[in-house]
């Protein structure tokens, strides 16, 4: 039955509207091109021939796909296939114009990704990662068995292919530290030719990641992003000369970026304080020029190559293209969105460059900035509020990764929370990203502990400022923010009146050991070794260890295909609550790590607010009001 939208809330409309990634492009086929949308109630892959304006639904699966990939020629579209959300499968692949799937590379058995580069020649580079062979990458020729040139235990991952596919940079943590990668540039039969480790065999906590090969013929320059001055940002490394180009780039917070088509300039993206913009490098000029966009986040960018005559025709204001910031020939092209108004994908000439049909989403708030000071340094968090006066009941609505940071970009789960009359602030604690490198990695080896400091004086600024009613505050997020949220209830169980959390880490030995490979090697760099090694680490970090001492009714959803955040160490701390009787509720619903269908996130967000509302006090009247004890009318 259709729901008229009259009658809609806002915050459902804001999850129902349809939405768009960036389309991707074909390099070779800049025409075809490939996006994620939520059109159907379901997020999945979609193809988009410019030509001709069709777009085709590429995938149809009842718990949704995003993960896509076009070969450079544009005649192929590679996906990813897993089982109900776990993320444990095979690559498939379907005519761009559509067709039957097909196993892309059939002489692979099932895994879980790490990384996929496609080669003009139709050579794959496949990255798998398993329990029991940590990370391989294999080579997949057409009409060959594939041929394993990459093995290690630890953690690593396929980057990209040079233009001419000869080669091949990797990712990879074979010095132990997962939060640290280095690189390696490989020959296509597994042969090295160059390593670039800043973390000088996992002595130094410094990272390097692969940003992409040059996009010409017979160029060996890789774009790569290193953090030896305190923060990511771009150089350029010749693997087969050895010489490194640096850019004169001088923006404060993370910078990164990605090549112009032709090779002679970049599109820096840079991102500080919770906001972020574009600039043009000229590679020759060695000069920085601002790429102007709204105030708020660009999520993604791209510059795709155009014909000119669509280029001309967008510089005249009629849709075709967008031309580029100082570049004959080429679409600059952005997804772009702030708090308070949804996300659109855009160009430099103004234009909406893929507008999805159906209701839009409607508006919400902007977020303000409040900086506080903690007891690692100053915390930024991003308060949005409902009208009236306060102090209201508030959400800290914690965000996962931990290596992720809120900005001010659109989210309609806050939005929600704002439309039922609660402030909202979402804290960017230590183990957050955009701040810097030691403000990234100063949560070791007091996992979750370090960052709950951070939310408390948060907390503490929002309840003496007069923002939050201190009887009515909820702490809630998802994944490593569920994590967070049962890790506080428990260790202050006196500040917070309900907890919300969805796939959290919950008995942290256990996720440990159900968990998939890459995070069993992102805990033992966060915590320094495994449960086995550093037992009490493990015990003081983990939410179990607590469990008994948590007071505030507590909602756990979690998926039953989760390989992130597995279902058996959450159903050991939730029979911990039931064995003394303390107030829960558990949803437990057929996905993995989150949901990709839209009526199944409206319907966990909806258990969330009922149970809030449910089980927070009533507010303390306000003095001389009808209700206000002592007052005419009151119960005295």
């Amino acid at each position: 039955m259709t729901q008229k939208t009259d009658a809609m809330p806002e915050w459902e409309k804001r999850f129902r509207a349809p939405r768009v990634s960036l389309p991707d492009w074909a390099e070779d086929a800049p025409d075809r091109s490939l996006y994620v949308s939520n059109a159907t109630g379901t997020f999945e892959l979609y193809a988009w021939d410019r030509a001709t304006g069709e777009h085709r639904q590429v995938t149809d699966r009842p718990n949704g796909t995003t993960d896509g990939v076009l070969t450079p020629d544009g005649e192929e579209i590679w996906w990813f296939s897993d089982t109900d959300g776990d993320e444990f499968g095979v690559w498939m692949r379907q005519p761009f114009k559509g067709g039957d799937d097909e196993p892309a590379a059939p002489g692979l058995a099932p895994s879980f990704p790490a990384g996929l580069t496609i080669g003009r020649d139709g050579t794959a580079v496949i990255g798998r990662s398993t329990d029991e062979d940590g990370t391989t990458i294999h080579l997949c020729s057409p009409g060959k068995e594939p041929v394993e040139i990459y093995r290690h235990r630890e953690s690593a991952g396929v980057a990209d292919l040079s233009h001419d596919g000869t080669l091949l940079v990797v990712e990879h943590t074979e010095h132990g530290d997962a939060m640290h990668s280095a690189l390696r540039v490989m020959r296509l039969d597994g042969t090295t030719v160059a390593e670039l480790d800043d973390s000088e065999g996992g002595t130094k906590e410094l990272g390097l990641s692969a940003l992409g090969f040059a996009p010409v013929p017979d160029d060996s320059r890789l774009l790569i992003a290193h953090q030896r001055t305190g923060r990511w940002e771009p150089v350029i490394w010749d693997p087969l000369t050895g010489t490194t180009t640096e850019l004169a780039i001088d923006l404060p917070g993370d910078v990164s970026a990605d090549w112009y088509p032709d090779g002679t300039a970049l599109l820096v993206s840079h991102s500080h304080q919770a906001r972020s913009d574009l600039w043009r490098y000229d590679l020759g000029a060695r000069t920085l020029t601002r790429v102007e966009t709204p105030a708020g986040s660009v999520v993604d960018a791209t510059v795709r190559p155009v014909a000119q005559a669509a280029e001309g025709a967008e510089a005249a204001g009629r849709p075709g293209g967008t031309g580029g910031a100082g570049a004959a020939g080429v679409s600059v092209e952005y997804l772009w969105s702030s708090a308070a108004q949804p996300p659109q994908v855009r160009s430099l000439a103004g234009d909406v460059v893929l507008d999805p049909p159906g209701m839009a989403a409607p508006p919400s708030v902007a977020v303000e900035d409040v900086w506080v000071e903690g007891p690692g340094g100053t915390v930024h968090a991003l308060v949005q509020k409902p009208e009236g006066e306060g102090p209201f009941p508030t959400v800290f609505d914690v965000h996962g990764g931990p290596t992720h940071h809120d900005s001010d970009a659109f989210a309609a789960q806050p939005a929600a929370w704002v439309d039922h009359g609660f402030a909202v602030v979402r804290v960017n604690y230590r183990g957050s990203t955009g701040y810097g490198r030691a403000w990234t990695d100063a949560l070791k080896h007091r996992v979750g502990l370090i960052e709950l400091e951070d939310i408390a004086a948060a907390r503490e600024w929002a309840v003496s400022s007069g923002l939050a009613d201190p009887r009515r505050l909820v702490l809630g997020g998802g994944s490593w923010g569920g994590y967070l949220t049962l890790l506080g209830l428990g260790t202050q169980p006196e500040a917070w009146a309900v907890g919300l959390a969805a796939v959290p880490v919950a008995d942290y030995v256990t996720a440990y050991h159900d968990e998939m490979e890459a995070l069993k090697s992102l805990d033992r760099t966060l915590l320094g070794g495994s449960p086995e090694e550093v037992p009490k680490r493990y015990e003081l970090s983990s939410p179990l260890t607590y469990v008994d001492a948590v007071r505030a009714p507590v909602f756990i959803s979690a998926g039953v295909n989760d390989p992130r955040c597995p279902i058996r160490q959450v159903e050991n701390y939730v029979e911990r609550l039931e064995r003394r009787g303390a107030p829960h509720e558990v949803y437990r619903y057929d996905a993995g790590h989150g949901s990709l269908v839209v009526e199944e996130r409206i319907k966990q967000l909806r258990l969330e607010i009922d149970f809030a509302l449910r089980h927070l006090p009533s507010p303390v009247p306000a003095p001389g009001s009808p209700d206000s004890p002592g007052s005419p009318g009151g119960r005295g």
